[in-house]
């Protein structure tokens, strides 16, 4: 079995569960997720199966869409609302300001990377030293948000939902801690659904009992993207004949086994018998193996 499956990561799972169920309910082993949701998240979780697992790497690179909920007037040890409360107030902030606020973390920004985080620091992840009360110095990390677009804003609860695009790496409960500093009043995040990652979006995606009953009536196929399909700008060739051995021994290949008859391409996509193989990257005469399929 080979494809990506994109899962409805559900309240209460994390990444690592949604994979071990998924290996309990298809009978494979090769299965891996492509970027950590919360516990207390929800949303996009594209799961890579069989030799699809490749382009994991390739999803996780991708740029992610989410929305919040945020709650103004409240900060948590860990930046959303299941955390220890910090400090609380009462708020009362505009919407324009509300706006403005947001607006001025638009374009590439340095973020602190939370506490309550599974990066590490010295080979130990941040989110286990907080929970032993131990804060360390961390860098800023550079990262990317396009847009952000606030909603159903409350004035008196203060309370709204805003709609945020941004790159990879990008913590949207700091962004929400982020705003209220900015405001003078504090927020936390309250909630999370990933909508969109790397062009895999919410209304193509699965539960886990979804894809159970799917898999029991025999129709997972039905569910399974390819991994080509991540591809689409890529020249396709099939090997031909003379270059099916240099394909299965992942070496250069040369003009004379491809089929396409275009120019030059910087990378092209190689399938044999129809079925997609790998990537190859053109240098110096040659087409030289970038992922490989097999």
């Amino acid at each position: 079995m080979n494809g990506i499956i994109v899962i409805n990561k559900e309240q209460g799972y994390t990444s690592h569960d949604v994979v071990a169920k998924l290996r309990g309910i298809l009978h494979v082993k090769k299965i891996g997720h492509t970027g950590t949701l919360d516990p207390d998240a929800t949303g996009v979780l594209p799961v890579c199966i069989g030799n699809a697992t490749k382009v994991c790497d390739l999803i996780m690179d991708g740029d992610k869409v989410y929305t919040a909920g945020v709650k103004l007037g409240v900060t948590t040890d860990t930046q959303d609302i299941s955390g220890t409360v910090l400090k609380e107030c009462k708020p009362d902030v505009g919407e324009e300001d509300l706006k403005r606020a947001a607006g001025g973390f638009l374009g590439e920004i340095l973020q602190l990377t939370p506490m309550y985080s599974a990066r590490k620091v010295g080979g130990q992840k941040l989110v286990d030293l907080a929970r032993k009360g131990i804060t360390v110095e961390r860098e800023r990390k550079r990262v990317r948000i396009d847009s952000i677009a606030i909603s159903g804003y409350d004035r008196a609860a203060g309370t709204f939902q805003m709609v945020v695009r941004c790159s990879k790496g990008t913590y949207i409960r700091t962004l929400c801690n982020d705003i209220g500093d900015v405001l003078g009043c504090g927020a936390c995040m309250s909630s999370l659904v990933r909508n969109e990652t790397t062009g895999f979006r919410f209304d193509e995606a699965h539960t886990i009992d979804e894809i159970r009953e799917i898999f029991q009536n025999g129709r997972i196929d039905s569910v399974l993207i390819p991994a080509d399909s991540l591809f689409p700008d890529y020249v396709k060739s099939e090997i031909t004949e003379s270059g099916r051995a240099f394909l299965r021994n992942g070496n250069p290949l040369r003009k004379e086994h491809l089929t396409f008859n275009g120019s030059e391409t910087e990378t092209i996509r190689v399938y044999e018998d129809g079925v997609f193989k790998a990537l190859y990257n053109y240098k110096d005469g040659l087409y030289w193996p970038y992922k490989m399929f097999l």
